[in-house]
């Protein structure tokens, strides 16, 4: 059983015990929430999509830890300008753990 969640503006495939990276959530590690953003979920044959959401569906999650991911460099130069600018990024992400998918 497989469920399609939305967090973040984002959309994942989430399966039971899969580990999930995401934008930041506001949630404390080792805590549960629920998810009822569920966009479709599918069981073998028998596949539910929503419009937009599926009625009565939730996805139950943990949060596995809070980290940011590496550093991007963002460069930008202009040829025979002297101009360059040189900038860095680490985006915040949440790790969570899917727990149960419920129709």
């Amino acid at each position: 059983m497989y469920a399609i969640i939305r967090t973040g503006n984002r959309q994942y495939r989430a399966e039971v015990g899969k580990l999930l990276d995401v934008e930041r959530l506001p949630h404390e590690e080792n805590t549960s929430f629920t998810i009822s953003d569920v966009l479709l979920v599918g069981d073998g044959d028998a596949t539910v999509i929503g419009q937009p959401n599926v009625e009565g569906a939730a996805v139950q999650a943990t949060v596995v830890e809070q980290f940011r991911a590496t550093k991007i460099i963002v460069f930008k130069y202009r040829q025979r300008t002297n101009y360059r600018r040189k900038q860095g990024h680490r985006q915040y992400y949440t790790r969570i753990r899917i727990d149960a998918i419920t129709v």
